[in-house]
């Protein structure tokens, strides 16, 4: 079983660096994965109200025997929701899906700048953490122009910023505006949505470890500090994506890496909504 590493959060929360995301799987699979990944050793369990799975996830943590306390669970606001009373009202409707009266981990999902609600939104997420029902709140897909509005206006910064990053778009430049801002970055698509996988440089480095593409990648991640959610509808894929705690890149290996940066996004610009 797995034992995925715990990094701090800025209000000193904990948060573990490696989680299952739920993403586009399906509700009718996702309460025997995510008792599957939790039977595994997963520790952290990542949904939206978007994906449209969270009654599932919720009966995945219940049917896994697991103490609440033993779990982080991360959710999010959807965009047609932003708004401060709009906010409070979709987090309640995801806590009653979830069964939980608390979540680890509320993000703001996208900041939508077009429509200037994120703001407000904020203030909400501020509301739920002061009253205990989110222990930790962040954003995703946030810009270091919306992350600056926030504290700006606000004075609270997020605890967690989850964007899309891996080798081919690294986002150096935010990551290193986190760091010196005490927020943790988590990995969305950190496989490029499996565009990386095929690629012969990774290969080369998965043979030398006895280890796929995937955990290579994986481990990169880890390497840099990051919190990462492999994603798969399989279990068994589950299982190899988390047996990455036995081995580290080197210097070498990272610099072989780092030569596979193309500025390439899988998804959207947040800027551009």
């Amino acid at each position: 079983m797995i034992s995925a590493p715990r990094l701090s959060l800025s209000d000193g929360s904990t948060i573990p660096q490696l989680g299952f995301g739920t993403y586009k799987v399906p509700a009718e699979v996702t309460a025997e994965l995510v008792t599957g990944a939790l039977a595994a050793g997963y520790r952290h369990v990542d949904t939206a109200a978007l994906y449209g799975n969270e009654t599932a996830v919720g009966a995945g943590l219940r049917a896994s025997g697991l103490d609440r306390d033993e779990v982080f669970v991360t959710t999010k606001v959807w965009n047609d929701d932003q708004g401060f009373d709009e906010t409070l009202r979709a987090f309640d409707a995801s806590t009653g899906r979830l069964g939980l009266d608390r979540v680890d981990l509320y993000l703001i999902h996208w900041p939508i700048p077009s429509a200037d609600r994120y703001v407000d939104t904020w203030r909400a997420l501020v509301r739920l953490q002061d009253e205990g029902r989110a222990t930790s709140i962040g954003v995703s897909n946030f810009s270091v122009p919306h992350l600056r509005r926030l504290r700006d206006e606000t004075g609270v910064l997020p605890a967690v910023n989850q964007v899309e990053l891996h080798p081919r778009f690294p986002q150096r430049d935010l990551v290193a505006w986190h760091d010196a801002h005490g927020i943790v970055t988590e990995s969305w698509a950190p496989l490029a949505r499996g565009g990386l996988l095929d690629d012969p440089s990774l290969a080369r480095i998965a043979a030398r470890y006895g280890k796929t593409p995937a955990q290579v990648v994986i481990r990169w991640h880890l390497d840099r500090g990051l919190v990462v959610f492999p994603k798969s509808v399989s279990l068994g894929r589950l299982r190899e994506n988390a047996d990455v705690f036995d081995f580290a890149l080197d210097a070498d290996d990272h610099a072989t890496i780092s030569r596979l940066e193309t500025g390439e996004r899988t998804g959207r610009d947040p800027d551009l909504d």
